[in-house]
């Protein structure tokens, strides 16, 4: 025998497959006849052995490429889940800044309020003042040399004077609402 012919065995020892694997890849040669050696067992001949190993070699390929695809596959789901978690840490952070300017918010209003209550309990006072002093000083409704007699002109002066400083003042506290009312008008724009 010129040709170099070799057991299932030894070409699986070669080829570093099992013998079962071998035996799966000899079902696809085109001869069904198969040559056996003096003691019975089955031989391959050079053509039947380089058919074998290239179709072995083939299959590694094909699981070698699977492989680098599944690897693939998995770092690009975990390239994917490493951006999601930046991104969810990037919304936490959003959150708690969000949080933090509501808290801020809500403070600047709880105190625009209170201001703005104690504004008109001072307009409030300063309209009851106002009103008990008409009421006080307020003249009759009798004839003008009546009037003219019962109150001297320096009262009625000094009276003008009072009610038009408490008015001065209900414009001024007024215009400071007025003012702090544009001024918060602005921040929220």
């Amino acid at each position: 025998m010129s040709e170099k012919l070799k057991t299932i065995k030894e070409l699986a020892d070669e080829l570093g497959v099992s013998k079962q694997n071998l035996q799966y890849h000899v079902k696809f040669l085109p001869t069904k006849k198969r040559q056996k050696n003096e003691s019975g067992i089955v031989v391959l001949n050079i053509e039947e052995q380089m058919f074998i190993s290239g179709r072995i070699k083939k299959n590694k390929a094909k699981d070698i490429n699977d492989e680098t695809k599944k690897g693939q596959k998995n770092n690009d789901v975990f390239a994917f889940n490493n951006h999601l978690l930046k991104e969810i840490i990037d919304l936490k952070e959003v959150n708690k800044q969000l949080l933090e300017s509501q808290k801020q918010t809500q403070n600047l209003l709880d105190q625009q309020q209170r201001l703005a209550l104690q504004d008109k309990k001072l307009l409030e006072e300063y309209k009851a003042e106002i009103n008990d002093l008409k009421a006080l000083k307020m003249p009759s409704q009798d004839t003008k040399e009546e009037q003219a007699n019962s109150q001297p002109q320096e009262e009625l002066d000094t009276l003008k004077e009072q009610i038009k400083a408490l008015n001065d003042k209900i414009k001024g506290q007024e215009e400071l609402n007025n003012q702090s009312s544009k001024k918060w008008y602005q921040f929220w724009k």
